[in-house]
């Protein structure tokens, strides 16, 4: 039987493919934050079950949920060739259309709106505000290492992603966004 447990991390080491690296290295935190987002992921994903309403979300979700992983993995590379990358512009390109087609749902937007409406709705922006927090964090370990761009493409375009299907989620249970009571007219030609 495979022991779960290494011990390498009892001295604040941990592996990555090709290494051994502290625990809080910037590559760790950068794949570590996309596993955490990948875990509100699941969250929210288990919040649609038997809801035929939202099945093209859930298939969507657990889509995300394995190319998260691919994320992961090419960060955790101390080296990698680009033609090994999983994670690729096709990628965003899928997330951008499908982006589109929720959006076509959704009412037009003119102010900031709260986070929040169903405990689906605000499942999906908790994914929106990590998935930032884990761009921000790719970003800057492409700051001091070569790392996939598409990644960084990839996490930008899924926080968008998250922002239209927690709408998405009020509109198909009949729940209204609520606006930022102080927003300005933010958001003009939804067309």
């Amino acid at each position: 039987m495979m022991s779960i447990y290494t011990k390498t991390g009892d001295k604040g080491k941990t592996s990555v493919i090709g290494g051994i690296v502290d625990k809080d290295d910037i590559r760790v935190e950068a794949y570590g934050t996309i596993d955490e987002l990948n875990t509100f992921v699941g969250q929210a994903r288990s919040l649609l079950q038997e809801q035929p309403s939202f099945a093209d979300l859930a298939q969507h979700l657990l889509q995300i949920q394995h190319e998260l992983f691919d994320c992961g993995s090419d960060l955790a590379y101390i080296s990698l060739e680009s033609s090994r990358y999983k994670v690729t512009s096709s990628l965003v390109k899928r997330l951008e259309h499908w982006i589109d087609t929720y959006e076509q749902q959704n009412t037009p937007l003119e102010k900031f709106i709260l986070p929040g409406g169903t405990p689906l709705a605000s499942s999906l922006h908790v994914c929106r505000t990590v998935c930032r927090r884990a761009e921000r964090r790719v970003v800057t370990l492409g700051r001091v290492v070569s790392i996939n761009p598409a990644v960084v493409q990839y996490m930008n375009r899924l926080s968008d992603f998250f922002f239209v299907v927690a709408r998405i989620a009020n509109v198909r249970s009949n729940v209204q966004d609520i606006e930022y009571e102080r927003s300005g007219k933010v958001f003009s030609n939804n067309s």
